[in-house]
């Protein structure tokens, strides 16, 4: 059992979710959950766990100011990927232990990705948009995603699962990464590459990326007319990293066969105009979104309270 008193648990998708309380209330009865109907702010966040010693914390902000009100505080345990919310000097100041479990929603962001890449390259989404406005659309061909180059932006925990899930397709997969899987590389035969020749050789370009100071802006419009014509553009990572104007321009052109993205820069999606393009394919971030994939997700949060660790900041720099 883990060494606390007081668990508060102050992720909101946990707290929304019956059974996902109960996952918690099963091997935590005390633990105590906030019914704000949002994600919690810095001061909401001090005043609900005023009294607690362990938290599990989803995207809510662990900041210095958070940790410096609350002393008592010396255990957080992360629900779900994604850490930009997460302040680790700061934690590591105060001394505070942190569990976390890498690529827990891999399966279903990269089952969703797959989706995104037959749904792009058939029209899917312009043809349905023709057909719900009365419309009887001509018969207009894709193409196959078998055989395709398929480029990975980013072949972490979740590229790799994409490139399992391509597996029966055949294509030919090139990645770019600033970390190297040669071994992984040699088992899948992914082609590693430069940021140039992915941009170059991408038919279907998918980005895994994590949200840092480095990857925030990437797909500027310099970057976005170098893919290459009638490229088929993915987002399942982070909203911010693509510049949404510029894609924007891309899709009005014709430049870009289809953008297919589950994350925007402001959530909800605020950019009317780009989600309602008829060559574009918005999801309301629901990535992780599946029944199987939560419970993953908050019994890895509790386990992350027996595992926790003293934070190492450059473990977690691009999480």
């Amino acid at each position: 059992m883990a060494e606390f008193k007081q668990l508060g648990v102050a992720a909101d998708h946990v707290t929304r979710n019956l059974a996902m309380r109960q996952e918690v209330l099963n091997v935590h009865p005390n633990a105590k959950f906030h019914d704000i109907k949002h994600r919690m702010k810095e001061d909401e966040l001090i005043e609900f766990l005023k009294d607690c010693d362990a938290a599990i914390i989803g995207f809510e902000p662990v900041t210095e100011r958070v940790l410096n009100a609350l002393p008592n505080l010396k255990l957080i345990s992360k629900y779900g990927n994604g850490c930009e919310t997460f302040d680790f000097e700061a934690m590591k100041r105060h001394n505070v232990r942190f569990g976390y479990t890498w690529g827990v929603n891999k399966l279903a962001v990269a089952e969703l990705t797959l989706g995104f890449m037959l749904m792009g390259l058939r029209f899917v989404m312009p043809l349905n948009v023709a057909m719900r406005a009365g419309e009887r659309p001509a018969i207009r061909n894709g193409r196959f995603l078998t055989g395709r180059v398929v480029g990975i932006h980013g072949c972490g925990n979740i590229g790799k699962e994409v490139v399992r899930l391509l597996a029966p397709f055949n294509c030919r997969i090139i990645a770019c990464d600033i970390k190297d899987y040669a071994d992984f590389y040699k088992q899948w035969n992914v082609t590693p590459v430069s940021l140039d020749e992915l941009l170059a050789r991408s038919e279907v370009l998918t980005l895994h990326l994590p949200k840092t100071k480095q990857t925030l802006g990437l797909y500027s419009r310099e970057l976005l007319s170098r893919l290459q014509p009638g490229c088929v553009l993915i987002n399942t990572c982070r909203g911010g990293i693509v510049d949404e104007d510029a894609l924007l321009d891309r899709l009005d052109s014709g430049a870009l066969m289809a953008a297919c993205f589950d994350v925007f820069a402001v959530e909800p999606a605020q950019n009317d105009r780009l989600i309602h393009h008829p060559n574009m394919l918005a999801a309301p971030h629901i990535g992780a979104s599946t029944e199987e994939t939560r419970l993953i997700l908050v019994r890895a949060a509790i386990r992350g309270l027996t595992s926790a660790t003293v934070v190492e900041p450059e473990e977690f720099y691009g999480v």
